[in-house]
């Protein structure tokens, strides 16, 4: 189980922090931050930078965490946060058109913050380490929160 759950956070946080890198650097095919911002525009977040920013920084910062294990109920709550916000503005594209991936993403995040980041995990054993229902339970209304916090700065 520990190995599947440390391939499963490698794999998710590294395909979360290559989003995040597109956004702000325009790597893996992104469009960097200018391009990020006027799409962001497009689906009704204004001004678009600003949006961009935290967007790509919260993909690649919480797919870093996520890989390593390290902060785990925070970057479980980054991750269903930011694609709470991105199934909001692919919605109007329909299922199977860019809704079903961050649906999925937001999904996979909220299977973590309930099993923890298993053994190998630079949480792991550390006094810092937070795992169980009442802190997955913080990570996803944390990660609901903040996304609802976006959509009604968003307008």
């Amino acid at each position: 189980m520990h190995v599947g759950l440390l391939g499963l956070r490698v794999f998710f946080g590294l395909v979360l922090a290559s989003h995040g890198a597109q956004k702000l650097f325009g790597w893996f095919g992104g469009d960097g931050v200018a391009g990020t911002a006027a799409a962001f525009e497009t689906m009704g977040f204004q001004p678009g930078r600003p949006f961009a920013v935290i967007a790509g920084l919260t993909e690649m910062s919480g797919g870093l965490l996520l890989a390593a294990g390290l902060a785990f109920p925070l970057a479980t709550a980054m991750v269903i946060g930011v694609m709470i916000n991105a199934v909001n503005a692919s919605w109007g594209s329909g299922f199977y058109e860019g809704t079903e991936t961050p649906m999925l993403f937001a999904a996979v995040a909220v299977a973590l913050a309930f099993t923890g980041p298993g053994r190998y995990a630079l949480d792991a054993g550390r006094p810092w380490q937070r795992t169980g229902t009442r802190w997955a339970l913080g990570s996803v209304g944390l990660g609901v929160a903040t996304a609802l916090l976006t959509l009604l700065i968003k307008g």
